[in-house]
């Protein structure tokens, strides 16, 4: 962690690099903090690095207490924590307070996927007159790179699922802080080092380099083994560019987002009030800054769902706050692009004249009109939406096949809709999660889920940045032959020290997972 804020109207020496603390409702800077130097990062990968072969090396039960522990120390120093992050992003305290509880939660939740062991994938073949001993384990790959996200300072911070489920895997954390809430990340790292200290994990488990120039420089670190981002397509493909560049390229895992369709089929436009205020609600819900706002509706035509949802928008109120001035700035920029490529605007709510205010836009465009390199398949970031609406099934059917790969596609359907089954097959190429009846602005952390998708959603279609797989980012198989049980890990010896579920000779066996 580097630097102590200075109020911008004191006068102060000037460090080389420097971030504001902007208010979005006044675009006011608050705070000015400087950034991390080139030894400040040095000095975080060396820490990282120290402690990595002591952190893979301890139990998943001891991750699971290190993890609870961070998480009773947010939720200890909640109310101040709500306070900055709202200063910070004009989220509002109600939004920030479910966050931070969601956040302690996912910090548990990863420890818990930890604890049960599965993760690690123990399998062991005995030997046989024909084949040696073999086992075989997931096991941590080194120091991790975590870039939060600028939408989520708590849940997809630099206290993010990313984090916590790098630190259960059994990896070393550097994380770099957004600028767009620069005061909400120092104040994070501060309580998960204290915390992690306090539970006894290694010195240098989690640190914090903040600053452009210190995001490169961790990239570049022969100490850093993987990379996790949330955030545009063009910050996550200079990270990949960057991290296939170092003499020994490393995996960056990036979720980035595009447009995410919602289909109603015909059955599912009989309730026109409820679809169109479902619709507003979700891609305006935070301002329309979630990776999964869903940014194209596709309508049966002649059924007056266009209209009914501009009503929806226009009995909706004001919009609101962008997190920052750039991402107000693209959404204006994205709308031009939209009607220039023959998109028309059919309602707009007003934002805020002051700050960051952003208006929350709905615009139609022809089903013709949606084809490959238009901007009307490319991501406009904020609240604003396009309805498509299709005459047939075919029509449909070409729509959705022109579309860019997305984290999720959504459907509102009918009660036993005959053609359910036939769009959950043509979104099925397309998305990395399919909803039916729920809008996709919510991401539940459990076992089952997966926050990914084709390209360009993400950079590996097959990794998640939510869920218990999470922790699969961070580890790699290595396979052990002819060990003798003193020199195994404890994953894989005889009395099974972890309790972990394992597949010997092709049977599971069910550990507990209490170790």
């Amino acid at each position: 962690m580097t630097g102590t804020p200075r109020r911008p109207d004191v006068p102060h020496p000037e460090p080389q690099h420097e971030e504001p603390s902007l208010e979005p409702r006044t675009g006011r800077a608050h705070a000015v903090f400087p950034t991390s130097t080139d030894q400040d990062v040095d000095l975080a990968t060396a820490r990282a690095e120290s402690c990595a072969r002591r952190v893979a090396a301890s139990s998943p039960a001891a991750r699971r207490t290190w993890l609870s522990a961070v998480a009773a120390s947010l939720e200890e120093a909640a109310d101040h924590l709500v306070a900055v992050a709202d200063r910070e992003t004009g989220l509002g305290a109600v939004r920030l307070s479910g966050e931070l509880a969601r956040t302690a939660s996912q910090l548990r939740f990863y420890g818990t996927v930890a604890a049960d062991g599965a993760y690690l994938g123990a399998t062991i073949d005995r030997a046989t007159e024909s084949s040696p001993w073999l086992g075989r384990v997931h096991v941590p790959v080194g120091p991790v790179a975590v870039f939060g996200a600028s939408n989520f300072p708590f849940a997809f911070g630099v206290l993010g699922n990313d984090t916590a489920s790098a630190i259960a895997a059994g990896c070393p954390v550097v994380a770099k802080g957004h600028p767009a809430h620069p005061e909400t990340s120092r104040l994070l790292a501060a309580v998960a080092i204290e915390a992690l200290a306090r539970a006894g994990a290694p010195d240098g488990t989690f640190g914090l380099v903040t600053g452009f120039a210190a995001g490169t420089r961790l990239v570049d670190d022969p100490a850093i083994s993987a990379v996790a981002f949330t955030g545009s397509q063009s910050g996550g493909m200079a990270l990949r560019d960057r991290a296939l560049a170092r003499p020994v390229p490393i995996a960056v895992y990036a979720e980035m987002g595009t447009v995410n369709p919602v289909v109603v089929t015909a059955a599912g436009a009989d309730d026109l009030a409820s679809l169109a205020a479902g619709f507003v609600g979700s891609f305006t819900l935070g301002s329309g800054q979630f990776c999964t706002k869903p940014g194209l509706l596709l309508a049966p035509a002649g059924r007056g769902i266009a209209d009914a949802v501009a009503q929806a928008l226009r009995d909706s109120g004001p919009s609101g706050w962008a997190l920052t001035g750039p991402i107000a700035e693209h959404a204006r920029a994205g709308v031009a692009a939209f009607v220039a490529a023959g998109a028309e605007v059919l309602q707009i709510a007003t934002g805020p004249a002051e700050g960051f205010g952003v208006d929350a836009v709905l615009l139609r465009a022809e089903a013709n009109a949606i084809v490959a390199d238009s901007p009307l398949v490319a991501e406009c970031f904020g609240p604003v939406a396009i309805i498509v609406e299709y005459r047939d099934d075919k029509e449909l059917a070409g729509v959705l096949g022109r579309l860019q790969g997305a984290l999720v596609g959504t459907i509102i359907a009918g009660g036993d809709d005959p053609d359910l089954s036939a769009v959950i097959d043509l979104l099925s190429p397309v998305v990395g999660r399919i909803t039916v009846g729920d809008w996709p602005t919510g991401v539940a952390w459990t076992w089952a889920q997966h926050h990914g998708g084709p390209w360009p959603a993400t950079s590996d279609a097959r990794a998640t940045s939510v869920g218990a797989a999470a922790l699969d980012r961070f580890t790699r198989p290595l396979a052990l032959q002819s060990v003798p049980e003193p020199a195994l890990p404890p994953s894989l010896q005889d009395s099974n020290p972890w309790h972990l579920p394992r597949r010997i000779d092709g049977v599971l066996h069910l550990g507990g997972g209490d170790q």
